[in-house]
């Protein structure tokens, strides 16, 4: 078999019931700037060519969703210090059972806490070591 082409992603739909809200919560926690709208989203650049593109679900429900995002080490803390700030309880686990924890997985440092739909989003330092 030959090698994958090599495939980026380019964006993602994150579901919300209030685009503007979700999208400046996240945008807020993770140090990042609200784009201008584009058709019926609200995009969030996280930097390296993907974005999440908010889209208003007013009157349906949200299934709640996992986005993990690898963050600087020197940009970490601020993070958490932002959650604090913003009354936003974060968790070292994906299962949210041990609150006001970071966890140290694979040398770095991750932290999980809700978005105003319910989404687990988590923070981390270190991707995942993958066999």
């Amino acid at each position: 078999m030959s090698a994958a082409p090599h495939i980026e992603l380019n964006h993602t739909v994150v579901h919300a019931r209030d685009r503007r809200r979700s999208a400046e919560f996240l945008a807020g926690i993770l140090g990042l700037e609200v784009g201008a709208p584009f058709g019926p989203f609200l995009p969030v650049d996280l930097g390296n060519g993907v974005t999440l593109d908010y889209y208003e679900m007013r009157d349906e429900p949200v299934q709640s969703q996992h986005y993990a995002f690898l963050v600087p080490d020197e940009r970490f803390d601020a993070m958490i210090w932002r959650l604090e700030d913003a009354g936003v309880t974060y968790y070292a686990d994906p299962r949210h059972t041990e609150p006001g924890r970071v966890n140290t997985l694979f040398g770095g440092k991750g932290a999980y806490f809700e978005d105003p739909d319910g989404h687990n989003m988590e923070i981390m330092t270190r991707p995942y070591v993958r066999p």
